[in-house]
């Protein structure tokens, strides 16, 4: 029915909450279903008051059944347990399609808050089919919960687009090693292992193949370099970084590096490390595809001052360089749009706050983007951070991210792998910055030590929630 195909459009316009979208959609439906534009936006608005108010026969008029469902919706993204009692409330009145869908919104707003029901209002969603989003976090939900049967099933059912990304192949396979199919589950981990990624190395970890950096490719030869240097994109870009104006130099060079062949790449990689421009040499040695050379995909400039910085703050520097190559790829004049600054990112008030902390005479704002100060500040910071987050760190990684308080109330409470905790991490940014953090580190560990790395031994395990949460709150 077109009703039924309207219908399930606007639902996924509020769970992408896209609510004016999905009233213009309302537009569609046949009129005895259709709401006035006033009566959409007070379910979309004020939807508590509006469901309470709603008629206790409402049963029999798909409309208010429908506005019911968004308004739990709307409920759910502020609080989950409400939408729940809600949905209790209207239950007998719903269908069971309308029902389902209802729960399902609210056990990923749940999943996304570390809820302990969420599980379980997932399974009250019975066969709802789940959006991508959705359908991830009931995979969350399941791994902090250890149900592995939950995790298999929920993979099984997305998507193949959705189900072939290589978190899923690699949780899914993790699912078949819980439950003892291990075949299938080497065949998964084998799909995605070598690759340079978070779980690209964990596969390698269930295989028992310790991360390594690949061969190194011969240097880019002389002849190499002057080719490179010869295309008008190169010239171009490297022209505009000299004038300072690095958004048009990064365009020029990301746009001539498009069909480089892996020695144009790995010349182009060494032209920009000559011309201190640290960033752009990274670009281009990520993009190799048969010949690598590690040591430029993973450049650890500032040597003499980083290494020195680390070590007085007791800090691994494989995960100081980690952290610094996610946070400004090594460009001293970064500045982030919330005005992060320098190497390592600091924020005006953190820069601030450390320097307090250890006495630093005569320090104002300007001398952040200095390499020294900010060094000196930044690994003073993760020291602290480390150190009020159980010297783990996932957690001072996240908690660099998005704050320590954050980084504390995500734990569970129970103990969780670091790959789990990482993974369960309810801000996608910060998600992705600690997987790549972390595997980052990896790779500088590979580097320094010359030794086959494991990423799960670097991951860990996150102990559970204490009493003394409370450690560390006056971290900025």
């Amino acid at each position: 029915m077109l009703a039924d195909a309207v219908w399930a459009r606007i639902r996924r316009q509020f769970e992408a909450n896209k609510i004016s979208a999905a009233i213009y959609t309302m537009n569609y439906l046949p009129a005895s279903q259709a709401p006035d534009k006033k009566l959409a936006q007070t379910v979309a608005d004020t939807p508590l008051p509006w469901l309470v108010k709603l008629p206790s026969d409402f049963s029999a008029n798909r409309m208010q059944r429908e506005l019911a469902t968004l308004a739990i919706q709307r409920i759910a993204r502020n609080d989950p347990r409400m939408a729940a009692d809600q949905l209790e409330r209207i239950s007998p009145s719903l269908k069971i399609g309308e029902k389902s869908w209802a729960w399902s919104q609210i056990g990923w707003q749940a999943a996304q808050r570390h809820l302990p029901e969420a599980m379980e209002w997932y399974r009250q969603a019975g066969d709802a089919t789940l959006s991508d989003d959705a359908a991830a976090w009931k995979v969350r939900a399941a791994l902090r919960a250890q149900d592995w049967g939950s995790v298999r099933s929920t993979i099984e059912k997305m998507p193949p687009a959705l189900a072939a990304q290589p978190t899923w192949v690699y949780w899914l396979g993790r699912a078949y090693r819980a439950g003892g199919r291990l075949e299938e589950a080497n065949t998964l981990f084998a799909r995605i292992a070598g690759q340079p990624d978070f779980y690209g190395s964990l596969a390698n970890d269930e295989l028992g193949r310790p991360t390594t950096t690949p061969p190194k490719a011969s240097p880019a030869s002389r002849d190499e370099l002057l080719q490179v240097s010869a295309i008008p994109g190169v010239q171009r870009a490297q022209a505009f970084f000299r004038l300072n104006l690095r958004t048009e130099g990064v365009r020029e060079w990301n746009w001539a590096l498009r069909r480089m062949s892996d020695r144009e790449l790995l010349a182009a990689s060494e032209i920009a490390l000559r011309a201190g421009n640290y960033d752009r040499a990274i670009a281009a040695a990520d993009r190799t595809r048969s010949e690598h050379d590690y040591s430029l995909r993973y450049l650890a400039p500032y040597g003499d001052q980083v290494r020195p910085a680390a070590q007085n703050q007791a800090l691994d520097d494989a995960w100081v360089y980690g952290l610094m190559r996610q946070e400004s790829r090594f460009i001293t004049s970064a500045k982030s749009p919330v005005g992060a600054s320098g190497l390592m990112q600091l924020m005006p008030a953190t820069a601030k706050w450390v320097a307090n902390k250890i006495g630093l005479k005569d320090f104002h704002q300007g001398r952040v983007n200095d390499t020294e100060t900010n060094l000196l500040l930044g690994t003073t910071y993760m020291r602290l951070v480390l150190e009020s987050l159980d010297n783990h760190p996932v957690l001072a990684s996240a908690a660099y991210n998005a704050g320590p308080g954050r980084a504390r109330r995500w734990r569970a409470d129970r103990p969780l792998e670091g790959a789990v905790y990482a993974e369960t991490i309810p801000f996608n940014e910060t998600r992705d910055y600690v997987k790549k953090v972390m595997n980052n580190s990896l790779y500088y560990a590979a580097l320094f030590d010359g030794k086959p790395q494991t990423l799960k031994s670097r991951l860990g395990v996150i102990a559970p929630r204490t009493g003394g949460e409370a450690k560390g709150e006056d971290l900025p």
